[in-house]
């Protein structure tokens, strides 16, 4: 991923309150949210409901509500943007167990309830209540997560996103990755 040369300017003008610059700064980096929003989508398969437009749109308008937060390069922004775009597949999620549970829709027979769909919803919840817990012990894991996992930023790209070392980075996932096995696999 090279960085576009007016993108940092335009990162600056935001932070510095210019309205137009998030508007001018989207379609240099829509390639990059599709591609995020494509492997989430791919990796966490939450169903036919909500497709990699419907996520990266989405993610828009929360970007769009924090378009003064500072954002220091295109690795800062995608971070920020898998952070949106994890949030939203876990309201995703929660909505499909709420409807699942009833929520005013008509019974079903058992025997033709999407059983892998919901699994899926259920796991997702379950890695966003582990993240949870693990930002109580240690937030720059969590980050860390959210940049390999959610966002599908390379170590160095990380490393550059969070202004920690490369080592560093690769000492967290290490830890985060064990962190979450266990706490989602206790009885292992």
């Amino acid at each position: 991923m090279t960085e576009a040369p007016d993108l940092t300017s335009l990162l600056v003008a935001m932070g510095q309150g210019d309205a137009e610059a998030f508007d001018r700064l989207v379609p240099l980096v829509y390639p990059d949210l599709r591609r995020l929003a494509r492997a989430q989508l791919r990796r966490l398969r939450v169903g036919e409901t909500l497709d990699t437009t419907a996520l990266v749109h989405e993610a828009y308008v929360k970007l769009v509500d924090a378009e003064r937060a500072g954002w220091n390069d295109r690795q800062h922004f995608l971070a920020v943007a898998s952070v949106a775009m994890r949030q939203i597949l876990v309201d995703h999620a929660r909505r499909r167990l709420r409807a699942k549970r009833g929520a005013g829709a008509v019974p079903v027979p058992l025997d033709e309830v999407p059983g892998v769909v919901a699994r899926e919803a259920h796991d997702l919840l379950e890695l966003d209540d582990a993240l949870g817990r693990l930002e109580a012990v240690d937030p720059r894991l969590v980050r860390v997560v959210e940049c390999r996992y959610f966002t599908g930023l390379s170590e160095q790209e990380t490393a550059d996103a969070l202004g920690v070392s490369l080592r560093t980075v690769q000492r967290d996932w290490l830890k985060a990755r064990a962190w979450l096995r266990a706490a989602l696999n206790p009885a292992r």
